[in-house]
């Protein structure tokens, strides 16, 4: 079975059970993957989560029945999966942008989220470089932050931009600690990883070389434990092979990028299954080269197996 019929067939199973208590890995079962591996594939191919598919499906649902009917707030919370008609209150308007109260008394313009049908359609003839390494397994120093959401997109830059700008002394210092002796600038690695029911892990990471992490990890050297002073982790990246992409706008390289990524479910559901490969277990990485200017790009790492 190939990942979008499996997942229409997930997508229904969800649809026939949306008032009930949903497993992931029940879910998951319908296209015979593991829950982990299906909420990686079901963000690439549909742009978010399946909580955020489940909540948003819910919530158009309950407005729907709000104002059609006389259900009371408090039966419709619990009808719609929410412990309270508080919480139920606080998720409805950051869906709606109005209570639901105020759908009660009629008038309010209201959200339609629709059921989720998909429908790739598989043109081909378009141009994509790509080269395809095993990379040994990493040893990279940084730190991380859960973000939302699915793992591309505007949230995700929103995000990651926010992130940047109130670590700037973390990754200053990482990045020093990282200058090779010929004066380039040190590559950055953005790890993401562990995928759970409403978003994932970002990690900001550098590739230290011995010496730099003897300094770092042994405060008996420096008389200072770095890492733990400045929330620094160790991050295991393990030997995959990867098909790597490039973005290469020397003006724009992160725009680029966020475009780039965008082609994931291209890749996905069309390049790997006529090359041979299928995604595989691990994280994938964002590896941004920024000099020189003339050779700058952003590279986006997909951990793939052969079928």
């Amino acid at each position: 079975m190939n990942w979008i019929t499996g997942l229409q067939k997930a997508i229904d199973y969800i649809e026939d059970h949306l008032l009930e208590d949903l497993e992931y890995d029940e879910i998951a079962a319908r296209c015979f993957s593991s829950g982990y591996h299906f909420q990686r594939v079901f963000s690439i191919l549909c742009g978010y989560t399946v909580c955020e598919y489940v909540r948003n499906r819910r919530l158009s649902l309950a407005a729907t029945e709000l104002a059609s009917t006389d259900i009371k707030v408090i039966d419709a919370a619990l009808k719609y999966g929410y412990e309270s008609p508080d919480s139920f209150a606080k998720a409805f308007q950051r869906f709606h942008g109005v209570l639901p109260s105020q759908v009660k008394a009629g008038g309010c313009r209201l959200r339609s989220f629709s059921r989720l049908v998909l429908n790739f359609s598989m043109e081909g003839g378009k141009e994509m470089n790509y080269r395809i390494e095993t990379k040994p397994e990493m040893t990279l120093t940084g730190y991380r932050a859960h973000f939302t959401g699915a793992p591309y997109g505007p949230e995700r830059e929103r995000q990651e931009g926010q992130l940047f700008v109130t670590t700037r002394g973390k990754q200053w210092f990482l990045r020093g600690a990282a200058a090779p002796s010929n004066g380039r600038y040190p590559d950055e690695y953005c790890v993401i990883d562990h995928l759970d029911n409403d978003g994932y892990d970002f990690c900001y990471c550098q590739d230290l070389d011995a010496w730099s992490r003897e300094h770092l990890y042994d405060h008996s050297v420096t008389g200072v434990d770095f890492v733990e002073s400045l929330g620094l982790e160790t991050i295991v990246i393990p030997a995959n092979t990867y098909v790597i992409f490039e973005a290469r706008d020397v003006k724009n390289p992160i725009r680029d990028y966020f475009e780039r990524v965008n082609q994931r479910a291209q890749i996905l559901s069309e390049w790997m299954p006529e090359m041979g490969f299928e995604l595989a277990e691990g994280p994938e990485l964002a590896v941004y080269h920024w000099m020189p200017r003339e050779e700058r790009n952003v590279q986006v790492w997909m951990p793939v197996k052969r079928v």
